[in-house]
């Protein structure tokens, strides 16, 4: 079960920032909004019924972070309830790229532009499997390739 919602072709992902997610001055730590996208983007995928361990156990594939941009606009603090805003921008032939918007309410704090490669545990990229892909084309509709 995802913990997550959809709303249009945008995951609506919930985060509360704890006391471990922050630093001294009760500020969230920047390497932890990377954090927070990471589980984002796993609930998304679990919401569409694409399961990483099974991937992981049966095909031998993992997807791995390629390339990521974060443009921190906002300090997140102890307590605040974030949501994770994640989208499909564009997906290739063993990549998928996504932009995230981390939010207070909807006050934008932290954008994320992450480029995915689907890879087989040797570490070689592989094209996505094909009910993955559907799954991700579908998401896309008419913006694919775009």
């Amino acid at each position: 079960m995802s913990l997550g919602r959809m709303e249009g072709q945008t995951f609506i992902f919930p985060i509360r920032v704890y006391y471990e997610d922050t630093d001294a001055g009760e500020i969230v730590y920047y390497a932890n909004y990377l954090k927070f996208a990471e589980r984002a983007r796993t609930e998304f995928l679990r919401h569409f019924g694409i399961n990483q361990s099974d991937l992981l156990e049966k095909d031998r594939l993992a997807f791995a972070v390629r390339r990521a941009e974060a443009d921190y606009r906002k300090p997140a603090k102890l307590d605040d309830l974030l949501s994770v805003e994640t989208k499909l921008t564009k997906l290739g032939g063993a990549s998928v790229e996504m932009e995230q918007i981390l939010k207070r309410d909807q006050e934008t704090l932290v954008c994320v532009k992450v480029k995915v490669a689907c890879i087989h545990l040797e570490g070689r990229p592989v094209p996505i499997p094909g009910n993955v892909r559907t799954i991700f084309e579908n998401m896309l509709g008419e913006n694919h390739g775009k």
